[in-house]
C-alpha cells in the first residue's frame, strides 16, 4: 500500500524538460566544482562553451587539482571569455569539499540563476536555456534534474537500475509534486535562483552532507521556497563512475539518504525497501516449493509487477539497456544491503579527504 500510494502518482508525472532556445530575459553563473577531474572534466567545459543565453559564466571552482584540470579550463577560457578558475579557500572544519567549493562560487557568481552542475556531466545544446524557462514556467525557485545515463558497461546495467530503484520507492517519481520531507534532488543539474540561496546561507544547510542535493533541496522546500524534481533526460547525458566497483563504493555513501532524512522516518524507509524490494523474488522462489508460504504468493507477485513497471518507467533514461539492464532486478537484495550497510556505516572517505557525517539530517 505504501509503494502504490507512493508510485501510482507517477501516471500523472510530467514529461521530460526539453532544451530551450536562446533568450536574453535573464542570466545564469553555472558552477562546476572540481579535484583532480581532467579525465572527465573536458567534455563538460566543451558541452557548456556551446550553451547560448541566457548563460552568463561559467565558474569553475577547483579545490587544489593536481592532475592539470586547472590548465583544462585555462585552455577552454581563452577561447571563450565566459569562462573563469576560482581555487576554493581552504576547507573550514565541519563542510564537504564540494559543497564548499559551491559556497565559494555562490560568493562570486553574478547571475540572477545559479546552476551547480558536476564536471562528469555533458549538457545537451539549450540545456541551460531549458532548465530556467522549466523553472520559470512552472514557477519553481529551486529545482534539479535526473539524467540520462550513458556510457555504461553491461555490470554497471545490471547493478545502477537496482540502486536507482530504492530511490524512487523513497520518493516516487520525478515530475511529481511530493512533500518536502519526500523531495528527491540531482546535484549534477541544480538550479536555484541566486537572491534565495543568499536569503538562506547558500549551500551551507547541506554543508556536513554526502547526500547534500537532497538534503539542501529539502531544507529549502520545507521553508517554503517552491522546489521540484523533474526529468532531465533530454537536457544531458552522464557517466559517473568508470566501473561497478566504483559505483557500489562510491554512490553507495550517499545512496542512502541518511543525513537528509530524520531517523524514524529512514528506518521507516528501509523497511519498505526490505519487504518491498529486496524480499519478493526470494519469497516468491521460496513459496513455489513451500506450502506453507503459498498465503504469501499473491502479495509478493503483486510487488514483482510493480518492480517490473517501475524498471520499465526508467528505462527512457538509459542510453543503453539491454539484457543485464532488464536483469537489474537480480540485484536488488544487494542494492538494499548497500542501503542499509551505508547507513549503519557513518564515517566515510570521499575523493581523497576523510570526513565524519552525521546521520539524521
Amino acid at each position: 500500500m505504501v509503494l502504490l500510494w507512493r508510485l501510482l502518482p507517477g501516471l500523472r508525472r510530467a514529461p521530460p524538460v526539453k532544451p530551450a532556445a536562446p533568450f536574453s530575459e535573464t542570466s545564469v553563473s553555472v558552477i562546476v566544482p572540481t579535484l583532480n577531474e581532467a579525465g572527465r572534466v573536458g567534455p563538460c567545459l566543451a558541452a557548456l562553451s556551446r550553451q547560448g543565453d541566457p548563460l552568463r559564466e561559467v565558474i569553475v571552482v577547483d579545490s587544489g587539482s593536481v592532475d592539470g584540470t586547472p590548465d583544462l579550463v585555462a585552455d577552454v577560457a581563452k577561447r571563450d571569455p565566459r569562462f573563469r578558475l576560482e581555487r576554493d579557500p581552504p576547507l573550514p572544519e565541519g563542510w564537504i569539499g564540494k559543497v564548499w567549493a559551491l559556497q565559494h562560487g555562490l560568493s562570486v557568481a553574478a547571475g540572477e540563476w545559479i546552476l551547480g552542475i558536476d564536471a562528469d556531466t555533458e549538457p545537451n545544446d539549450g540545456m541551460v536555456a531549458g532548465v530556467v524557462a522549466a523553472a520559470r514556467q512552472s514557477g519553481l525557485e529551486l529545482v534539479s534534474f535526473g539524467p540520462m545515463f550513458a556510457g555504461q558497461s553491461r555490470a554497471e546495467r545490471w547493478l545502477q537500475p537496482a540502486l536507482l530503484v530504492t530511490l524512487v520507492y523513497r520518493t516516487g517519481a520525478p515530475g511529481v509534486s511530493v512533500p518536502s520531507a519526500r523531495l528527491l534532488a540531482n546535484g549534477q543539474c541544480f538550479l536555484a535562483r541566486r537572491e534565495v540561496l543568499l536569503a538562506h546561507g547558500g549551500y551551507a544547510p547541506a554543508r556536513d552532507s554526502f547526500a547534500d542535493d537532497v538534503r539542501l533541496a529539502r531544507s529549502y522546500a520545507t521553508r517554503g521556497v517552491p522546489s521540484a524534481f523533474l526529468d532531465g533526460r533530454l537536457l544531458y547525458r552522464v557517466r559517473s563512475y568508470r566501473s561497478a566497483v566504483e559505483m557500489w563504493r562510491e554512490w553507495g555513501r550517499s545512496v542512502d539518504l541518511a543525513d537528509a532524512t530524520s531517523s524514524s522516518r529512514h528506518w521507516a524507509d528501509v523497511a519498505v525497501l526490505v519487504l518491498g524490494q529486496a524480499m519478493p523474488m526470494p519469497l516468491f522462489a521460496l513459496s513455489l516449493f513451500a506450502a506453507s508460504l503459498w498465503p504469501l504468493l499473491a502479495v509478493n507477485v503483486l510487488l514483482l509487477g510493480v518492480r517490473l513497471a517501475v524498471l520499465i518507467a526508467i528505462a527512457p533514461s538509459y542510453e543503453r539497456r539491454g539484457l543485464p539492464f532488464f536483469l537489474s532486478w537480480m540485484c536488488d537484495v544487494p542494492a538494499v544491503f548497500r542501503v542499509v550497510w551505508s547507513t549503519i556505516r557513518r564515517p566515510v572517505e570521499w575523493r581523497g579527504r576523510t570526513y565524519h557525517v552525521a546521520s539524521g539530517g
